[in-house]
């Protein structure tokens, strides 16, 4: 059972509004310098920062019914966002995968990105400050939904530090081939997730 005060209510969906606005504005701006550039792994971290905005409507409706239902609805709410927030993993792996091995298969080079660089580095200031403050509201209130997302916020992160390396290395030593190996690498952290994510929502007793 998920116990919590309007205060702490009020947390969360803030919470997940600010996760949908920043990931919806910095998805737009990946993709678009990603396509621009040809970095699989810039747009792939676009992608994500959208599924990561889907995962917090997923939340803010999850925890918007919170007042307007029964205890045996929450707990049906609780499993099918989790559900929801694993297919969205399993989506973006799949595209990721397939155009990073497209992209090492036909040679195809990214262009040196400074902007990108920039993109990841914001990033990886904002998505720890976000994770550590879902996880520790998820994990008080016992919601396995919002520890879900919080990892979503998590796998952000770390994709942050793929992409980083990834158009790093590009810029600075013309290492093209780094930007769809940091893809790949991006595809095993999502895949790995999406499955823990859907195994969390089989237990899940709410």
């Amino acid at each position: 059972m998920i116990i919590m005060n309007s205060q702490v209510h009020k947390k969360i969906l803030w919470l997940s509004y600010f996760t949908v606005g920043y990931n919806i504005l910095e998805g737009i701006l990946s993709i678009i310098v990603g396509l621009f550039s040809g970095s699989i792994a810039l747009q792939g971290f676009g992608l994500d920062s959208f599924v990561e905005s889907f995962s917090g409507v997923i939340m803010i409706w999850r925890f918007g019914k919170h007042k307007e239902i029964s205890k045996e609805k929450e707990m049906l709410i609780e499993k099918k966002a989790l559900r929801l927030v694993a297919y969205a993993f399993f989506l973006l792996s799949f595209y990721i995968f397939y155009e990073s091995v497209r992209k090492l298969y036909l040679h195809e080079a990214p262009d040196p990105n400074l902007l990108g660089i920039i993109i990841a580095i914001v990033s990886l200031i904002i998505m720890p400050i976000l994770f550590f403050m879902k996880y520790r509201i998820g994990n008080a209130i016992k919601s396995k939904s919002l520890i879900a997302d919080s990892k979503q916020t998590l796998i952000c992160m770390s994709l942050s530090v793929a992409v980083l390396m990834g158009l790093g290395l590009n810029y600075l030593y013309g290492f093209w081939q780094a930007d769809p190996i940091a893809g790949l690498i991006i595809v095993m952290f999502i895949i790995r997730e999406g499955y823990l994510t859907l195994k969390e929502e089989k237990l899940c007793a709410c």
